[in-house]
């Protein structure tokens, strides 16, 4: 099984109106990262465009609709197209989401949670099992940004997570952002959260933006918007982890109201600085917890 390869650099989502300026010239980041249900088909501008990219970077697949958190069984369909995607484009990494998006025939356009119990660990570890044997490679499981929870959970998200490692031997892709976003949801800390996550298996950072709202009693709300840049508390949080687990690919997520490139490069070039102070000890170690 092919484990994810990314280079401990910053990278940047592929938008298709940044093509022309990405090929100028070299670009100082180290990977890109796609969605891989915006490339399932056979051909067009958007293959004409990654085959262009993928000869010069670093390719990781984010996937956004395999609903590996859902209790009926996975869409072969949708599982074959995406082992055709790798295939094809050999990415250092491949990702999926912590979440369900699907039911028998509908499809939704988010991302839900679901409940921590035994019942759903069984579930989501013989999902993850079949996309990596499909595959032929490690999963990255990444951790969700959710708004509500579940009276029948029996378990915390972290030892959740952490037990699906250790039951399929996928990796973790820790997003940063959705740390921050769920935890000022629930009323709790981040850092204490951070704290017991198991940074061992991690293999890529997300940093994104965030909304901020409040809910129907008028107490803070966020929502993960990735329509802004990354945000003060989340870069904190950022700096806190790479100071226990030295650089690591992180990406830089900026889906909605994309700005121009130079503005997203700026933001890769940041969490890049970091990650070389971490490499040469620039900042001392910081408590997660």
């Amino acid at each position: 099984m092919k484990t994810s390869t990314l280079p401990a650099q910053a990278g940047t989502g592929f938008k298709p109106e940044h093509f022309r300026e990405i090929i100028s010239h070299k670009q100082p980041v180290g990977f890109f990262e796609i969605h891989a249900e915006n490339y399932m088909g056979a051909g067009g501008p958007p293959h004409a465009q990654l085959g262009r990219l993928r000869a010069d970077y670093a390719l990781s697949i984010h996937g956004v609709g395999l609903s590996i958190g859902s209790m009926q069984p996975l869409d072969q369909d949708h599982l074959a197209r995406l082992k055709a995607l790798c295939d094809r484009y050999q990415p250092e990494s491949f990702s999926e989401h912590l979440a369900w998006s699907s039911h028998d025939t509908v499809f939704l356009n988010d991302l839900l949670p679901l409940p921590y119990t035994e019942e759903t660990l069984r579930h989501v570890s013989d999902h993850i099992d079949e996309v990596q044997s499909s595959l032929k490679r490690q999963m990255l499981l990444e951790n969700p940004a959710t708004y509500v929870t579940f009276r029948q959970s029996t378990l915390e998200e972290v030892d959740f997570l952490t037990e699906l490692t250790k039951r399929t031997g996928c990796g973790l892709l820790l997003d940063i952002n959705n740390v921050f976003v769920a935890a000022t949801n629930h009323r709790l800390d981040p850092h204490a959260y951070l704290s017991r996550f198991p940074l061992e298996h991690v293999r890529e950072i997300h940093l994104s933006g965030h909304s901020e709202t409040v809910d129907d009693h008028g107490a803070p709300l966020l929502i993960d918007s990735h329509d802004t840049p990354v945000k003060d508390p989340v870069w904190a949080l950022y700096r806190s982890v790479l100071s226990h687990t030295g650089p690591l690919a992180t990406l830089i997520e900026w889906d909605n109201d994309v700005p121009a490139w130079s503005v997203l490069l700026a933001e890769a070039q940041a969490a890049e600085t970091l990650l070389r102070q971490s490499a040469t000890g620039q900042f001392s170690r910081h408590k997660v917890a």
